[in-house]
């Protein structure tokens, strides 16, 4: 019920900056949270940064200093502006929203959704 679209990744090097955005549609009620995660090959996807309804932010320290995450609730957009970046960053970030929605006659509450993910690459 809910599509989480994502664009801004590629191939930056060392020390530069990226901006991620990502964009949610569909039978939305309300957005309780949006953030950003992100994996490697073999690895769990974690979290990197996140902002609820109320403003409130929560990054990875490891990326603490260098990312920040905003939204414009009024585009249902989230976006993670990626500066310093190093090659450790280097995977693929995937947007997540948790949002309530009406579909069919049928309110759900706090359903997680994710979109199909976005290549960063650092190269050093």
């Amino acid at each position: 019920q809910v599509q989480l679209v994502e664009s801004g990744g590629g191939l930056v090097q060392a020390g530069g900056s990226l901006r991620l955005s990502c964009v949610a549609s569909g039978s939305i009620v309300s957005i309780n949270s949006m953030g950003w995660y992100r994996q490697t090959p073999g690895k769990k996807r974690e979290l990197s940064a996140q902002v609820t309804s109320d403003g409130s932010t929560n990054y990875a320290d490891s990326v603490k200093g260098r990312f920040t995450i905003s939204t414009d609730n009024a585009k249902n957009t989230v976006y993670l502006q990626m500066n310093s970046l190093k090659p450790e960053d280097t995977a693929v970030y995937y947007c997540n929203a948790q949002a309530d929605t009406y579909y069919s006659g049928t309110f759900s509450r706090d359903d997680n959704y994710w979109g199909q993910g976005t290549q960063v690459t650092v190269s050093s």
